[in-house]
């Protein structure tokens, strides 16, 4: 066969290729736009767009779902129990039923539970070491699972606890992501491995169910102490989040202690997502959630993509959508879709407060000339868009009114509305909402409010870079 021969099959194996992206595309699109994108590139340039979609083409983790059907009947079991269980919202027709809170249970295929005590934690310094405290605290078990985590100060003491308590007969399961921790060094994990905890990476899943999906990532960040007392919030585990650089700020972030009923619930996350990594299933203590350590009424809200709905897009649609008063959110990354921006739009014409704080430093510049596109349309409908002056703020917070707060790890923007596992707590306590209320009153204080100006005065190739990064929006 001659080389012309041997192009004529490649180019033709390249466009049937292309071709079989298409089928895949014109049976899951989520968006008509985005789809004409793919199908334009598949057909005028396959030799990339092929391999291109192939890593970061497909929205649903085909991979997730399929383990996720096929759960060990432990794990079903107690999923069922969890959606059966009657939750502390009343049921329709009763005076203090909330459609929005009932979405929401509906939304997590858990309840509400009443019973629980709920600590905010603002920033490193507080939140690791309360981690510290309780991992030290541990008696029978601890369940990690970090975006990021890093072999420096913080990582070697996290390390040197867990290998402590492994010690004491303490077992300790270990889950990673493994483009978050992309630089954590594998003797580190392998460390950790010798001295009895399991380790696993998110990424790999188990080997029959492996697909070449990197485009999705396990965002959530938690923690679980026998059961007990969990953690979840926006805190990886880094040095950066305590500032030890001379000329570094520390990230301003926000996590939660939590104790009582809705542990389960993280518990929950946890092991559907080490199901996932490791085709294993640990024996946990479930008899933990029966304690009442306090009066606060906790959802946990786990969202991926092998959800049924885009769990994450409709959390924040019905928070914005529900708001009366005040809907205020706080996220590092700020390139909402055509469905968020147009529902922040609405509740600021009907007068809601509606104030969306970002950073002014960001650790992404097309994410940071992305949320500048919004801006004018944001402001003309009285969307106050604030930015974060003292160092990078990474917390991702919701208010809503006085009557509900969630912390957690989903921001404003397409890859934690689609693409990654994220993990938020809703609380409904008064006293824990003015917590959330205070502290935000805090961070705008050193916020500076944008304006039009901010944009329309800028170089039109600034202006002109802001609208090239938002068409990159779905990829941000």
């Amino acid at each position: 066969m001659d080389a012309s021969s041997l192009v004529a099959l490649a180019v033709g194996a390249l466009y049937l290729a292309a071709l079989a992206c298409i089928y895949r595309i014109l049976l899951t699109y989520r968006t008509s736009q985005g789809a004409l994108a793919w199908i334009i590139g598949l057909l005028g340039l396959p030799y990339l767009a092929v391999p291109l979609f192939v890593l970061i083409g497909r929205y649903r983790f085909g991979g997730y779902i399929k383990a996720r059907r096929g759960l060990d009947q432990a794990l079903t079991d107690l999923l069922d129990r969890f959606e059966r269980q009657a939750t502390s919202i009343p049921a329709p027709g009763s005076d203090r039923f909330r459609d929005e809170l009932q979405v929401l249970c509906k939304l997590s295929r858990l309840p509400f539970t009443d019973g629980n005590r709920c600590t905010l934690l603002r920033d490193g310094e507080a939140t690791f070491e309360a981690l510290f405290e309780a991992m030290e605290n541990a008696r029978h078990y601890i369940l990690l699972e970090f975006y990021i985590v890093r072999s420096d100060r913080v990582g070697q003491r996290i390390k040197a606890i867990l290998e402590r308590k492994l010690a004491q007969g303490v077992d300790v399961w270990f889950l990673y992501d493994n483009i978050g921790s992309v630089w954590l060094p594998r003797r580190y994990l392998r460390e950790l491995a010798r001295a009895g905890a399991r380790v696993a990476a998110f990424d790999n899943g188990n080997i029959r169910r492996r697909r070449l999906q990197i485009n999705f990532r396990n965002h959530r960040k938690l923690l679980v102490c026998d059961g007990q007392v969990g953690f979840v919030g926006g805190i990886n585990l880094g040095d950066e989040y305590l500032g030890t650089a001379m000329d570094q700020e520390p990230l301003r972030d926000t996590h939660c202690r939590i104790e009582g009923p809705a542990v389960a619930g993280l518990q929950l996350a946890w092991l559907e997502d080490w199901n996932w990594a490791s085709d294993t299933l640990p024996t946990l203590d479930w008899s933990a959630s029966r304690h009442t350590p306090g009066d606060q009424e906790v959802l946990i809200l786990p969202t991926g993509p092998a959800d049924p709905w885009e769990t994450c897009t409709l959390f924040f649609l019905n928070c914005i959508n529900n708001a009366r008063h005040r809907v205020w959110i706080a996220s590092p990354y700020f390139v909402p879709d055509f469905q968020v921006m147009n529902a922040l739009q609405l509740a600021a014409l009907r007068g809601v407060d509606v104030r969306i704080l970002i950073p002014e430093t960001s650790d992404n510049a097309l994410v940071k000339l992305a949320a500048y596109s919004h801006l004018v349309q944001a402001c003309q409908a009285g969307i106050g868009i604030y930015r974060y002056q003292r160092g990078f703020m990474h917390q991702k917070v919701v208010l809503v009114d006085d009557r509900y707060a969630a912390v957690g790890t989903a921001n404003l923007d397409n890859r934690s509305m689609r693409l990654n596992f994220e993990i938020m707590a809703v609380n409904t306590d008064p006293d824990f909402v003015r917590d959330v209320h205070r502290m935000l009153e805090g961070d705008l204080a050193h916020c500076q409010l944008m304006t039009e100006r901010d944009y329309q005065d800028r170089s039109i190739l600034f202006r002109l870079a802001c609208r090239a990064a938002r068409l990159a929006a779905p990829l941000l």
